[in-house]
């Protein structure tokens, strides 16, 4: 009689470890520096190798880290972004604990809200593929503008919390998770043999 129920028993625990592994969200410290702040002159590409060293997923989350009275950080459009210009942003967060929510895929960019910071490489961008792993960045051109300026802004999250607790490695914390996960899965699995 043990035997019918376990197979379901097996489906059911499957379904649970991966819909469960495929959900744990990271936060991400801008960086890995100490602060949001000019690159040093020894590594002014910090934030886009930093960027390109990391594979981002919906719903992780950036904290960047500054003092607010000498910053903040501005969520800014790609024509924005390439010329460090700070006078109309998307978002401005400014508390010096900053965390933005990867809400949906897409390139997100973000600059200093100082222009003289931003000239010096204090910029970043952040690619999200959507679920299923593909990248498609919003439509440029005259089709985009074609559909009015409603149509061609692309939605932007405006969502950010006043503080956030330190976070050890963002990568050994996903690989973790899925191993206690898998390693629970295991576990149920073994016992549902026996």
């Amino acid at each position: 009689m043990r035997k019918m129920y376990q197979i379901p028993s097996l489906i059911s625990l499957s379904l649970l470890v991966f819909f469960t592994s495929s959900c744990l969200c990271v936060q991400y410290k801008v960086g890995d520096l100490n602060a949001w702040g000019i690159p040093p002159s020894t590594n002014p590409n910090v934030y886009s190798l930093w960027s390109q060293a990391h594979k981002f997923q919906l719903y992780d989350t950036l904290l960047f880290l500054y003092p607010p009275s000498q910053d903040a950080v501005l969520q800014v459009t790609e024509k924005a972004y390439n010329n460090c210009a700070v006078s109309d942003p998307i978002l401005r967060i400014d508390d010096g604990n900053s965390i933005f929510n990867l809400t949906h895929p897409g390139r997100f960019y973000f600059i200093s809200g100082i222009a003289a910071h931003c000239l010096k490489n204090q910029k970043l961008t952040v690619d999200v593929p959507s679920a299923n792993g593909t990248f498609f960045p919003p439509a440029e051109g005259p089709a985009g503008a074609a559909m009015g300026p409603d149509a061609a802004s692309p939605m932007y999250p405006v969502v950010f919390g006043p503080s956030a607790a330190q976070s050890s490695d963002a990568v050994s914390a996903r690989v973790s998770g899925t191993v206690a996960i898998l390693f629970a899965g295991v576990m149920l699995f073994w016992y549902a043999l026996f």
